[in-house]
């Protein structure tokens, strides 16, 4: 055999084929479906944001043309803008009491909705349509619920001897007060999100602890909360996150009064750009308010070594020492 049939014969050595190969056709057809994804992901979402960071540098009211202005917003910002301070610490406080009070809250109730009690979906279901109903309309509800002449409850006040309830939301002492208990109607959404860390707790675990005698706080100290840590992480972070963005309630509710007690920051920064039309400014706020939250979210992060426990990684490090 010469060596010109060898080549000819080997699938090494032969020429190949003009074409794409059927990879290549593949790949070719993934980027072609997921193009509307990317297309969206290009224009809406990363090509806004570097917009946003490059008119944080100037000054534009929609009408006339950006001007380039530098850091002015920002030095505005921090040295001559008291509402940004306001914002800021209606923001802080807020997160400070909603975000502890609606995970306390929601774990409580998750506990009640992890019982064994006949017509519980029934429960769980009731408890859970606060949270998708529209946020516009569940607020109006509780704008005529907290009416200080014919609200239900400054009656409900009455009936118990105060005479003359809170002013809610015209009260710059109570509006921020009522945004909160307002805010606890939905806590049913983090109580299904917990009761399903609950429910993917081994019940050997439970019966166990009952055999050596533990009670009820034991076992909920010692198996509860470790065993649901993921689980409260994960609503930490999120419940974070959107602590630093409430704008609905407060924008339909008392849209940032009485005297600026529910200024949210979110409200403050659509005051400026939708309002004001200093959209410069308003990117300017956004990106503190970005950088705020990332600063507080891997602070979240470095902590979860200290008191959150994955299984999976303990039963990892058994392995190890066994070895």
């Amino acid at each position: 055999m010469t060596t010109s049939q060898v080549q000819a014969r080997s699938p090494v050595m032969a020429p190949r084929k003009k074409g794409l190969t059927q990879v290549q056709w593949e790949n070719i057809e993934g980027w072609f479906w997921i193009s509307p994804w990317v297309i969206g992901l290009i224009f809406f979402t990363v090509g806004p944001i570097i917009a946003s960071l490059i008119l944080s540098f100037t000054s534009w009211d929609i009408v006339r043309p950006a001007r380039w202005v530098g850091l002015e917003n920002y030095r505005e910002i921090f040295t001559a803008d008291a509402d940004f301070r306001q914002a800021l610490k209606v923001t802080i406080t807020w997160a400070a009491v909603m975000l502890p009070t609606s995970m306390v809250l929601s774990v409580a109730l998750s506990l009640l909705l992890n019982l064994k009690v006949k017509g519980m979906n029934v429960y769980r279901t009731l408890f859970y349509l606060p949270s998708v109903l529209p946020a516009v309309a569940t607020t109006l509800l509780w704008v005529w619920v907290f009416n200080p002449d014919f609200g239900i409850i400054n009656w409900v006040l009455q009936q118990v001897g105060i005479a003359e309830g809170p002013r809610w939301f015209e009260s710059r002492v109570w509006a921020l007060r009522g945004l909160m208990i307002m805010s606890l109607w939905g806590i049913g959404g983090g109580a299904i999100i917990y009761l399903a860390g609950l429910q993917n707790i081994p019940p050997h675990l439970y019966e166990a602890a009952e055999i050596d005698g533990a009670n009820i706080w034991h076992r909920f100290r010692h198996i509860t909360l470790p065993m649901l840590s993921p689980t409260l992480f994960f609503t930490l972070v999120m419940g974070l996150i959107g602590s630093f963005q409430v704008f609905t309630t407060a924008f339909v509710a008392t849209a940032g009064g009485p005297m600026k007690s529910t200024l949210f920051y979110m409200l403050y920064l659509y005051t400026m750009a939708f309002q004001s039309f200093r959209m410069g400014y308003g990117s300017a706020l956004a990106w503190i308010l970005a950088v705020l939250i990332l600063a507080c979210t891997l602070v979240v992060f470095r902590t979860q070594a200290l008191w959150v426990y994955y299984e999976s990684e303990q039963a990892a490090e058994k392995k190890k020492r066994r070895k």
